[in-house]
């Protein structure tokens, strides 16, 4: 029997490098644009979330945060202004070593409505929101991040969808960029709508989603309370949550237009630390679920958990293509591979682009100058392709090797060169 040829390796490992991508960019820009029609088609004419909702109970929204003097006044003025009339503010300071606790205790005479619990040291934000959720007094809980300017009808969107369903555990926003001065966060622009809204819009019509987005997501406490809140020892206890709530047989929803203005990193080591422990959480939600996952009453949460490990088998994919391309001077002309197959990477980009440029038309009625960045979505693939490879690649040995248990804290993210929207 012969053996596997450098050319039979060639053939496998370039079709799924490109063919991945490309079936699943179809995949999301086909959900979006359908989410879009079906369920978004009259959303600028239904402009007062308020007029839709048939009560307005208690709503508790809480703000971890730490280290975070330079925004928390402005994030917690910009909360006092949302419209929905029934809410309470409570600010974990987790042991802040700057001004932030001291800012927070002033604001509190300001507003009345503000509460703040304050951590001696440094806990983790998963210990951070179980603390607050143990002295909140709403049934629903809106968590934030302590950078995040909340639209003022964001509330209100989020009850919208929340007592649709009293099977509806959480209900997660649509997060935009602030700052975008920079090529990164221009960059990043484009990649919360093809990555953070396309998909997501995908994932709801398939009936769930891998993760909300912990910058701007309501809970129902009653939920929270049957799955044990949020777990302390995963480096994204967002994405440990979703996975949590959906196995124990509650739904996650994604309302667009409940909008949440955010800083991300415009440096690449600050992206690179971001994006990695993205990656490691969310391998150590994927280990600590597949069993659950894989019994027959969890078949919904099937494509959710294929299509992330199918991802992760790409990183390693694509990996390999660039070792061989590397090291071809040194293998055997059988074993040699091209670095980029010209017409492969064309039609990829090209495929690319595409999805940006339906996220953005979609997400244009929420975000009225996003396509004025589509220019910027052409740097996308080379960039965050290769962060995406590198940081999976490394995530599966970084979850493997975490030991049991290890309280996950936070470290002062980057949070850009300015706050320009």
């Amino acid at each position: 029997m012969n053996g596997v040829s450098g050319a039979d390796l060639q053939h496998v490992v370039f079709a799924y490098v490109f063919y991945y991508p490309f079936l699943m960019a179809w995949i999301w820009i086909t959900g979006g644009v359908l989410h879009a029609l079906v369920f978004e088609r009259g959303a600028k004419a239904a402009a007062d979330p308020l007029a839709q909702l048939p009560a307005t109970p208690l709503v508790s929204v809480i703000v971890p945060c730490r280290n975070e003097a330079a925004q928390v006044h402005e994030v917690i003025a910009q909360l006092m202004r949302s419209n929905y009339p029934d809410f309470e503010v409570i600010a974990v300071n987790d042991g802040s070593t700057d001004a932030t606790g001291a800012i927070l205790d002033a604001l509190t005479l300001e507003w009345p409505r503000l509460r703040v619990v304050h951590l001696a040291t440094n806990q983790g934000k998963a210990v951070a929101l179980n603390t607050a959720v143990l002295v909140a007094r709403g049934e629903f809980i809106f968590g934030i991040d302590g950078d995040a300017l909340i639209d003022p009808d964001a509330i209100g969107w989020l009850m919208v969808s929340m007592l649709r369903s009293d099977r509806v555990a959480a209900v997660t926003g649509n997060p935009r960029i602030r700052n975008r001065t920079t090529l990164l966060g221009r960059m990043q622009v484009g990649e919360f709508s093809s990555t953070i809204g396309l998909i997501k819009r995908t994932q709801q019509i398939v009936g769930r989603l891998f993760t909300v987005s912990g910058v701007v997501v309501m809970f129902r406490r009653k939920a929270l309370m049957e799955v044990g809140f949020w777990s302390n020892d995963v480096l994204t206890e967002d994405i440990d949550v979703s996975w949590k709530l959906q196995v124990a047989g509650w739904g996650l929803r994604f309302e667009p237009r409940a909008l949440a203005w955010v800083l991300m990193p415009e440096t690449l080591r600050g992206l690179y630390r971001q994006r990695q422990r993205w990656a490691t959480g969310g391998i150590q939600t994927a280990l600590r679920y597949t069993p659950h996952v894989l019994h027959p009453r969890q078949w919904r949460m099937w494509p959710i958990a294929f299509e992330y490990l199918a991802s992760v088998v790409w990183a390693y994919a694509m990996l390999l293509v660039i070792v061989l391309a590397l090291l071809g001077r040194w293998l055997p002309p059988s074993w040699q591979v091209g670095f980029v197959p010209q017409w492969h990477g064309t039609v990829l980009g090209m495929t690319c682009m595409a999805q940006m440029f339906a996220s953005m038309c979609i997400d244009r009625h929420y975000d009225h100058r996003l396509l004025r960045y589509f220019a910027w979505t052409v740097w996308y693939p080379l960039a965050f392709w290769m962060l995406n490879m590198v940081t999976s690649v490394i995530g599966v040995p970084a979850a493997l090797l975490r030991p049991p248990g290890r309280r996950a804290r936070w470290r002062s993210p980057d949070r850009g060169l300015t706050n320009v929207r």
